[in-house]
């Protein structure tokens, strides 16, 4: 029941400050993309009641404000893990063996093609198609950390640093 009532009122908090962040905005549906970006902060994705209720606020069709959701890449509209790791498999990485990259992460986060997001919400993994900076190929983000030059070592490396620093955080706190 207490896990039920925070989760509640999380929800609640989430809520309240997309009220804030329509108010901050003046209710202007000119304002749909900032409103859309400072939601997706907080939720890290758009959800679907939410885009609703957007749309009845600002007095715009839902037609729309999911068409602006799912015209910019930049909009999630299923949630996201804590960290966002992606994977250019441009050219220039993908000749430099991006795809290794690709293999490892997806079997050590336990992760397909179509299963993109870990079951915990800790990981989302992306490829992209380029991140600008071939000269460093292949290169792995995470989050807003470029990582260059990697293989497949150095990532599992790198993701099992996260999970060491994310645990000790979460005892830390």
């Amino acid at each position: 029941m207490i896990q039920s009532n925070t989760n509640e009122s999380v929800m609640a908090r989430k809520f309240e400050r997309v009220c804030e962040i329509l108010e901050e905005n003046k209710y202007d549906p000119n304002r749909l993309i900032p409103i859309l970006q400072a939601i997706q902060e907080e939720y890290r994705y758009l959800p679907e009641k939410i885009l609703t209720f957007i749309a009845i606020t600002l007095k715009i069709s839902p037609a729309k404000v999911y068409g602006v959701a799912t015209f910019y890449s930049h909009f999630a509209l299923e949630p996201k893990g804590r960290y966002i790791i992606k994977v250019c498999d441009g050219t220039a990485c993908h000749v430099r063996n991006s795809s290794p990259l690709i293999d490892i992460i997806r079997e050590k986060l336990s992760l397909t093609e179509t299963k993109n997001t870990t079951d915990d919400m800790m990981f989302t993994f992306e490829t992209v198609s380029c991140l600008g900076a071939c000269g460093l190929a292949p290169v792995v983000v995470v989050n807003d950390n470029v990582h260059s030059l990697m293989t497949p070592e150095k990532t599992v490396t790198l993701i099992d640093s996260i999970i060491k620093e994310d645990e000790y955080e979460a005892v830390a706190n």
